[in-house]
């Protein structure tokens, strides 16, 4: 286990002690729900656009991806090829309704158009894949940096779950708005760091252009994939597709956003904020993965272990499994050193066959890892151990623990648990609104101002509670920041819907639309388990989408249906 110097304590404990600090001195004493629940409408496009990035960047954004990167290359990328179109159809459709209409929640503007039960429901599944979604930002940091420094991971769930809760009940939206644009400023500094010292540690002979040419030749540089191949999860078309259907879902119907740009001055303010972000996000995301391709080309020349997971490694060393493991790891070593041969005279000439050799050995030592991984799932097996065999989430934050500066480490992990607070903010602070507006308020007689102000902040503080309860028994799914985007895609498509019946499908009433919600959820439960078992070939990107288009098809056939039927009956 890993053990941080004084140094580093002094930095991580300093920097969200600050965050948390400014965030609540800075928005203390809101007096009405304005305030509250959309800042006071104060908030300028930068604000708006920081605070939308944060929100979805959590520390699972910082933990994941660079390993994804490192396992399987740049292609993810392509995840997020659907997000500026997003942007631009909110900026165009979303945006000026909500504001039109001065909501404090999305789900406000479904009554208008439909009824209450078709906006109580919409809410409810927001604050169902929300509260889930909540619990999973605080435990993804909590898991891996109790596995890799031996902390405790109930302490950690608390403590990070705690230190959201104070600012985001203290100062509602404007805090969260305010202290998220500090917590990019240390994300943004920290990758950075990270970037520029994992280049330096290379070799002196390796330029960012060779290292680049060495991520290539291993098929890490593959960026577009225009496959229509369903057993790839990330290709151009899912991205485009898929991943615009679950954007416009995130950032146009899902509160946790939607209330980051209705705390804006004005239509103006807000649009720039989310043209900022749609600007920005992908170059972004681009970055972090990059940082996961020069982690892979760190360890051509830096032996990596067996498996990034120190607890894996821990578990199957202290079994009857341990001899097999350690030839394993005798045979990886021996891949390692002939590949260092390979690279160096790929260096002096490059020539296509010593990139095929070079991806040989590679592909020789990831299969190596797969085995290591089943000896890992056979010792969890045999002992009912949870212990997670999948190390991608594991690879950055090993290679930061053993290779930084001391002081640098404390800024890293600094870091990941400010991408954790910002985005658990976010999303505690739209979990509360929605309860206080959409059932609350709306079904209960008139209160003073005082009153909801007060129903706000215990909403906000019983969610926190929930996504710790949430964070404390959540299990490890493959990959984190799959695991989220497959909690969204489940509901998201679904809501969408909904919100395009409305803006487009004026013909559509309340009882079709209810219906066909309901329906489309269970259809798309199914699917996801049908494709989890393997009974069809749907990966979860594309739920977005046709949950999106069951739920406008059944909701005009019983619109049609139920007009039919009134004119028989007249």
């Amino acid at each position: 286990m890993q053990t941080l110097s004084l140094i580093d304590w002094v930095v991580l404990s300093a920097t969200l002690l600050a965050i948390v600090v400014y965030g609540t001195w800075q928005t203390r004493g809101s007096k009405n729900v304005q305030d509250y629940l959309k800042g006071g409408n104060t908030s300028k496009w930068w604000t708006i656009g920081l605070s939308v990035m944060a929100t979805q960047a959590s520390a699972i954004t910082f933990l994941s991806t660079p390993g994804q990167a490192f396992n399987d290359g740049m292609g993810f990328v392509q995840f997020y090829f659907g997000l500026p179109i997003a942007m631009v159809v909110i900026c165009m459709v979303f945006i000026p309704l909500y504001h039109r209409l001065n909501v404090y929640t999305a789900y406000e503007f479904l009554e208008n158009r439909f009824d209450l039960k078709t906006r109580t429901l919409t809410a409810i599944l927001f604050l169902i894949q929300r509260g889930l979604a909540a619990g999973i930002t605080i435990f993804a940091p909590a898991i891996i940096l109790s596995v890799v420094l031996g902390w405790d991971l109930l302490t950690l769930n608390i403590i990070i779950g705690f230190l959201v809760i104070i600012y985001t009940v203290s100062g509602g939206t404007r805090a969260v708005n305010v202290t998220q644009k500090h917590q990019m400023v240390v994300i943004f500094i920290g990758m950075l760091v990270a970037f520029f010292l994992i280049v330096d540690k290379l070799p002196e002979d390796i330029t960012f252009s060779k290292a680049l040419s060495i991520a290539g030749a291993n098929g890490k540089m593959e960026i577009l994939d225009f496959s229509f191949d369903l057993n790839n999860r990330y290709t151009f078309w899912s991205g485009i597709i898929g991943g615009t259907f679950l954007m416009l879902s995130y950032f146009g119907t899902d509160q946790s956003q939607v209330q980051r740009y209705l705390s804006g001055k004005s239509v103006k303010e807000m649009q720039l904020g989310l043209i900022f972000n749609g600007i920005l996000k992908v170059p972004m995301q681009f970055f972090i993965l990059l940082v996961g391709v020069m982690v892979f080309v760190f360890y051509q020349f830096n032996e990596a272990p067996i498996n990034f997971n120190p607890t894996a490694t821990e578990l199957i060393l202290n079994s009857k499994y341990a001899e097999e493991f350690k030839s394993l790891q005798q045979e990886q070593q021996s891949h390692f050193e002939e590949k260092q041969v390979l690279i160096k005279s790929l260096l002096h000439s490059e020539n296509e066959a010593t990139s095929k050799a070079i991806s040989k050995a590679n592909k020789a030592s990831d299969s190596i890892r797969n085995k290591a991984r089943n000896l890992i799932d056979k010792v969890s097996q045999n002992q009912s151990i949870k212990v997670e065999s999948n190390d991608k989430d594991y690879v950055f934050i090993h290679f930061i623990l053993n290779n930084l500066p001391r002081g640098l480490i404390g800024l890293l992990l600094a870091v990941i648990l400010s991408a954790a607070m910002s985005s658990t903010s976010s999303e505690l602070n739209a979990l509360g609104s929605t309860t206080t507006i959409d059932l609350y308020k709306r079904n209960t007689s008139e209160k003073t101002e005082e009153h909801m102000v007060k129903a706000s902040k215990w909403f906000t503080f019983a969610w926190g509670i929930i996504a710790i309860g949430v964070a404390c028994i959540a299990n490890l799914a493959e990959n984190l920041i799959q695991l989220v985007n497959i909690i969204g895609s489940i509901f998201y498509g679904n809501v969408l819907g909904i919100f395009l019946l409305a803006f487009f499908f004026k013909f559509v009433k309340g009882q079709a639309v209810f219906i066909a919600a309901l329906i489309t959820q269970v259809i798309v439960i199914a699917l996801y388990f049908l494709d989890v078992y393997h009974h069809i070939n749907l990966p979860f990107l594309w739920l977005n989408f046709v949950g999106c288009a069951i739920v406008i098809a059944i909701a005009c056939s019983l619109q049609l249906i139920i007009k039919n039927d009134d004119t028989i009956r007249t």
